[in-house]
């Protein structure tokens, strides 16, 4: 048992351990979703993340160790972010037809993220710091985190909030949008895209192509348009 702690030891002074550690336990996480069938309460991102954070608690390990590793998969995210232009490329000659209805949608989904937020954060009491945090919750982190930021809210808290609407969005949102009815993978996942960005953007890629396609759509553009109007509503608000 001494040999083995002090090999533990070792190995959680290696940076490329957590960036195992990561993959392995998204890797273990999919496989649970996909003999499951699906099952919404399996999602990898959600399974993932609780395998990560039980292990961290149980090692001690604090998140500037951990992220040494986990630092590499962070980085990752911009070229993946980008390369979701290419299964929106193939959609083209759709989204030509369709900026209008999707310009509409995404003005109303964005709106009513912010203003709901704000009317339900006020209703429960909640700071102008703790909101300014919470409204830009349905945008990609690093807009979220730099927005809150800027109008005077916490990063950190904002991130939370964000990782929350994610996981959120990507375990409801399908079974939500089916029970409602609807059926086009193309508005599935532009709807997915815009409440829930990156995290639900991924759920829409096991759904369809297609359905991943508009979700990244929706998550960049409602990242540039809730970036302008949360200081916008912040002010109307006289937070």
């Amino acid at each position: 048992m001494d040999g083995l702690f002090q090999i533990w030891v070792y190995l959680a002074e290696q940076p490329l351990l957590w960036l195992a550690v990561t993959v392995s336990a998204y890797v273990v996480a999919q496989q649970l979703f996909l003999r499951s069938g699906g099952f919404p309460l399996l999602n990898p991102v959600l399974v993932s993340i609780t395998l990560v954070v039980l292990l961290l608690l149980a090692t001690g390990t604090d998140y500037d160790t951990y992220f040494e590793g986990g630092q590499y998969v962070h980085f990752l995210l911009g070229p993946a972010t980008v390369l979701l232009a290419v299964p929106l490329y193939a959609q083209i000659h759709r989204l030509r037809r369709q900026w209008l209805p999707l310009g509409i949608a995404l003005l109303a989904g964005s709106v009513t993220a912010i203003i709901s937020t704000v009317v339900l954060g006020l209703g429960l009491g909640l700071g102008p710091s703790t909101l300014m945090s919470l409204m830009p919750k349905s945008a990609t982190t690093p807009i979220a985190m730099g927005v809150a930021e800027k109008l005077g809210g916490e990063a950190a808290l904002a991130a939370v909030f964000v990782m929350i609407s994610g996981i959120t969005g990507a375990v409801a949102g399908i079974p939500l949008l089916r029970v409602l009815g609807e059926r086009d993978p193309a508005i599935k996942g532009f709807a997915m895209g815009v409440t829930a960005h990156g995290i639900a953007t991924a759920r829409a890629f096991q759904h369809s192509n297609q359905a991943g396609a508009y979700a990244g759509l929706g998550m960049g553009l409602n990242g540039a348009l809730t970036a302008l109007l949360v200081p916008l509503f912040a002010w109307l608000f006289g937070l």
